[in-house]
């Protein structure tokens, strides 16, 4: 109840900000244009806030926070006095118009170069991409990528960190081939590699693209010993203790963390005996792990346990971090980056090379806000800016019910010299509506689905 309460909270707070900054962009640009700007609101529904400025403008803040929007006066929604006509939308010149619809998605673009901005100043604590294993048969395996290697670089760019390394891996979904430079720690050297993506295959419902790959990231010895039982745990409940080293359970000897979770998970609501090492002395023990679907929707064992981790060496940890100016050029990288990665995914959607089922709705947003939220300002920064590059891509569809849809008309008439017909943009609005509330249907099947 408390995490799906924080994601809520997170999910308003991000949302919040990206509807006020979309709409702020076109109620700043149709004030520059002389647009006289009726209301200013944020959210939908009935009103829980709301003042009137100097100019006459409504400033709203609304119940329903999924949206907002921003109304100007306009001769063809309302009647418009003629001594007023020069400050109505439709009354303003098609450039004018252009500008005024292009400022909200542009907005968006500025808030997430704004927030990388920040998120690089601020430093981005991260661990270089090491290997840790190479599944055998696997595309990397194939390719001659063998186990503690540095992942340096792929296709001449340069990757610090493992979430570098994912993005370009999903940059190459649908390509041959691309090429990987590693460091090999044994021996000193650098060497290129030619990994064959012909055979790749990439479920984004059951994995991260490292792991499709056959790469597990190194990570630092875990140990048997128990740094922290959850409270209220199965854990908790079998007597469990901080300290505890696990050694033995249902007779059989354990000498890896990784084998007790698999019989944990493999033995829900089952009581298993284990033995544990507390100051020295042997301890028998029952334990209950608490039945739970896991990711992939089948029952899991959790006992409610962490074991004590060694740390990552020094020279395995990256802080990335940039100075004023650095961070403006890294933060309109990055954005250009997803901003290219995004539409490449949507040309791959459309073209049925990734499924429908990796769209995802408000509510695998809210769980995204509420995680990047645990993590930090930091990494709330980053979410903040992927969602408003999204937002920003997903209102320039070419919908008439969307920017992009204005867009579309406003052009044809910059190029034609006539605007489009009321009657063909009412036919536009129906059909963009209902493709909205498709694309939407799906989402929030998909959301529930994964619930």
């Amino acid at each position: 109840m408390i995490s799906s309460l924080w994601n809520l909270g997170a999910f308003i707070v991000a949302l919040g900000i990206l509807v006020a900054i979309h709409e702020f962009g076109h109620f700043w640009v149709a004030r520059r244009c002389g647009v006289k700007v009726l209301r200013f609101s944020i959210g939908f529904g009935k009103t829980i806030w709301m003042r009137t400025g100097k100019d006459g403008t409504e400033y709203v803040i609304a119940m329903i926070p999924l949206g907002g929007f921003v109304k100007m006066l306009d001769s063809r929604v309302d009647d418009v006095p003629e001594e007023l006509k020069s400050q109505s939308f439709n009354g303003k010149p098609v450039l004018a118009r252009i500008a005024i619809v292009a400022a909200g998605p542009l907005a968006n673009f500025a808030l997430a170069i704004v927030a990388f901005w920040f998120m690089f100043m601020i430093g981005v604590p991260s661990v270089k991409p090491v290997i840790g294993e190479v599944a055998p048969h696997s595309v990397m395996a194939e390719a001659g990528v063998t186990n503690k290697a540095i992942i340096t670089a792929i296709d001449g760019q340069a990757v610090q960190d493992w979430n570098d390394v994912s993005l370009k891996l999903i940059e190459h979904m649908g390509e041959p081939s691309m090429a990987m430079q590693l460091y090999l720690e044994d021996t000193n050297y650098t060497v290129s590699r030619q990994v064959d993506l012909r055979e790749w295959q990439f479920d984004p419902e059951r994995e991260s693209p490292i792991s499709s790959m056959g790469l597990t990231p190194y990570r630092p010895a875990v140990s048997l010993e128990l740094a922290e039982v959850i409270k209220g745990s199965a854990g908790e409940k079998a007597g469990l203790l901080a300290g505890d080293k696990i050694i033995v359970v249902e007779q059989q000897p354990i000498d890896d963390w990784s084998v007790l979770v698999a019989i944990i998970q493999q033995s829900p609501d089952q009581v298993l005996a284990v033995t544990v090492l507390r100051n020295g002395q042997q301890l028998a023990l029952n334990v209950i792990p608490t039945g739970k679907a896991g990711p992939d929707g089948e029952l899991k064992g959790y006992l409610g346990v962490a074991p004590v981790v060694a740390s990552y060496p020094e020279d395995y940890l990256v802080d990335i971090q940039y100075g004023i100016l650095d961070s403006v050029q890294q933060s309109v990288a990055r954005t250009w980056q997803l901003t290219a990665l995004t539409f490449k995914m949507i040309g791959r959607l459309v073209t049925g090379d990734i499924s429908l089922n990796n769209l995802s709705g408000p509510i695998s947003i809210a769980k995204s806000a509420g995680a990047s939220a645990d993590y930090g300002l930091v990494y709330f920064l980053g979410f903040l800016a992927l969602i408003s590059i999204n937002l920003g891509l997903m209102n320039l569809m070419p919908l008439p019910v969307l920017d992009g849809g204005h867009l579309v008309y406003y052009t044809f008439e910059l190029i034609t010299g006539r605007p489009v017909s009321e009657k063909i943009q009412e036919v536009g609005f129906k059909i963009g509506s209902v493709m909205i509330m498709l694309l939407t249907g799906i989402a929030l099947f998909n959301d529930f689905a994964r619930l």
